[in-house]
């Protein structure tokens, strides 16, 4: 167990490293919203590109592997959505408190981070947890918000949500890595050696960038922030687990990389979502500080736990 501490600290020593530099004023919000951009439209589209390209559909879908990890994710979603409710809290807030319990920072700390201690055979499960992620939760936190802003259901979200999608980088990325593979022809070597290089500036520009955001991070209502990222943290891998191992068996390593998947922190991009629908910002803001903190242990154990899981 500590030597997979040991392996998973540079990744949350880059994330502290930027948390200093946007505490300190070195980076500022503004550099950190630049980098962001770099990260997530060149850099992880790139890696993503490489890794879809070099895959096919049959190598990343795995259609137990998604009932496993929607009955999971959506159990502890479900969770969290009858806990607000209880507390008397609008659609909107509770949408979002659902969202920070059940979304994971798959994108930019996942994708590197599992992949490289978890073996190039994580990839195929990882991307599709990122795409589940983008595709149903993202599409229902808009559907949900919708519901919020006019009193009922309009099919005319589906285009806006089938937009989103389409300019979505890393679905888009993902995409068009999976098509060229469907042609069967190698990437040229030129442009392999382009997203390689582009894609390795990924890693350290996303950790960077998650700590540097973090420092501008408050923990306003610390209660909820603590009971979100123990969903977050604990309950959606926990119930990922049961989904993986009993209800929907996979062979061992993919039901590991998808356990270790479901134990990543809120996803930043939550926080975005709280503060473009007026949805309770600070409270989420609170729950990705806590639970990037907390995850420093809670993640290393969950990946020392299912790096003993080999496939079949």
């Amino acid at each position: 167990m500590l030597d997979i501490f040991l392996q998973t600290l540079p990744f949350f020593a880059v994330i502290a490293l930027g948390y200093g530099a946007g505490r300190t004023g070195f980076f500022t919000p503004e550099a950190t919203a630049y980098l962001t951009k770099f990260v997530f439209y060149f850099a992880l589209s790139a890696m993503l590109f490489r890794f879809s390209a070099n895959l096919s559909l049959a190598d990343i879908w795995d259609g137990r592997l998604v009932a496993a990890y929607l009955w999971g994710t959506a159990f502890v979603y479900g969770i969290a959505t009858i806990v607000a409710l209880l507390r008397n809290q609008g659609i909107k807030t509770t949408a979002i408190e659902a969202q920070c319990a059940a979304i994971g920072n798959t994108g930019f700390l996942g994708v590197p981070m599992l992949v490289l201690l978890l073996g190039e055979q994580a990839i195929g499960p990882v991307m599709l947890v990122l795409a589940i992620d983008l595709v149903v939760f993202s599409s229902l936190i808009v559907i949900l918000m919708s519901i919020a802003k006019d009193g009922r259901f309009e099919p005319a979200i589906f285009k806006t949500i089938g937009i989103g999608l389409v300019k979505n980088p890393m679905i888009a990325s993902i995409v068009l890595g999976l098509s060229w593979s469907a042609t069967g022809v190698a990437l040229p070597t030129p442009v392999n050696g382009f997203v390689t290089l582009l894609g390795a500036a990924a890693t350290p520009g996303a950790l960077f960038a998650i700590g540097a955001s973090l420092a501008g991070k408050s923990t306003e209502r610390i209660e909820i922030a603590v009971w979100l990222s123990f969903c977050k943290l604990v309950l959606h891998p926990a119930l990922v687990a049961v989904a993986a191992i009993w209800l929907f068996p996979l062979d061992p390593y993919s039901a590991g990389v998808i356990i270790a998947a479901a134990a990543l922190p809120v996803a930043g991009n939550v926080y975005m979502l709280a503060q473009h629908y007026g949805a309770a910002p600070q409270r989420v803001s609170a729950a990705i500080l806590v639970s990037t903190a907390i995850s420093i242990v809670t993640v290393s154990l969950v990946i020392g736990w299912v790096s003993g899981f080999q496939p079949l």
